[in-house]
């Protein structure tokens, strides 16, 4: 996420705003984080990408890179792969960020697409099945009540800017809010209506605070599994809904990556 600085807003959160590349190249290679297998392999088969058995990433990690050539572009599918003790997908923000920064060291993406399952808010409008693309990312669970400290907890950014792919595409467009539990507290709650968040998830807002460090343009596409403020329990609803809303995110993204593809990142 190329971002730079912007005025907060009448006292609210303090946020970065992005800004375009000088360079007007068409993008080359793009970087997929996507914290789950479940919702990467879709992508996968969809773009015929090979897992890389020699990794760039440090010996030891379980971070998987699946790469290939699709229309023109190099796309590369980060997976931060299994927990080595428990066996579960490395979900949250600190596997997230991780392989972020790791991925744009090793890789040199000219953009970063930040793809996933999230919690949705039937207050804002959101239904299961629906694809959001985050309009701006913050941090609802990381309290630091201290003047200025508190603005660097929430960590406000907005997305890169892309008018031209919403419009063409369709896409519904919400801010993102991300913690690093399943379930909301009250406090997270207060938190997330304070970001004013349309969906949840557990590394979107860590992924942009790395892009945002190293000067890389995100992007963040969002496929809703479950209703955090509905009538049934989050962890139920989406392992209920996991597998479906997945087909719906790749499609989402692929269509992402077609619109992408010969074009530089300010005609998106």
């Amino acid at each position: 996420m190329d971002l730079n600085h912007a005025e907060n807003e009448k006292g609210s959160n303090q946020e970065t705003v992005s800004a375009i590349p000088s360079s007007e190249n068409h993008i080359s290679t793009i970087v997929i984080i996507i914290a789950m297998q479940t919702e990467a392999l879709p992508l996968v088969d969809t773009f015929k990408l090979t897992e890389d058995l020699n990794s760039p990433f440090p010996k030891g990690t379980p971070w998987v890179r699946y790469h290939g050539s699709y229309k023109g572009l190099n796309v590369n599918i980060i997976w931060p792969g299994k927990d080595a003790t428990l066996g579960v997908d490395s979900v949250g923000t600190v596997s997230a960020s991780l392989v972020t920064y790791a991925a744009i060291q090793a890789l040199k993406p000219d953009l970063i697409i930040n793809a996933g399952t999230a919690g949705g808010f039937k207050a804002k409008g959101a239904c299961i099945g629906d694809v959001y693309a985050a309009s701006a990312v913050a941090f609802h669970d990381r309290r630091i009540p201290i003047p200025v400290f508190d603005l660097y907890g929430v960590g406000l950014r907005k997305g890169c800017s892309t008018p031209n792919l919403l419009k063409d595409l369709n896409l519904k467009v919400g801010k993102l809010s991300t913690g690093d539990s399943l379930d909301m507290t009250p406090m997270d709650e207060s938190s997330i209506i304070a970001n004013d968040a349309t969906v949840k998830d557990m590394e979107g807002a860590a992924v942009a605070y790395v892009a945002d460090l190293l000067k890389v343009p995100a992007i963040f596409i969002k496929a809703v599994t479950d209703i955090v403020d509905g009538d049934k329990p989050t962890s139920e609803e989406f392992l209920q809904n996991l597998t479906a809303v997945t087909v719906a995110l790749g499609q989402s993204v692929a269509q992402v990556v077609d619109y992408i593809s010969g074009k530089s990142i300010s005609e998106l």
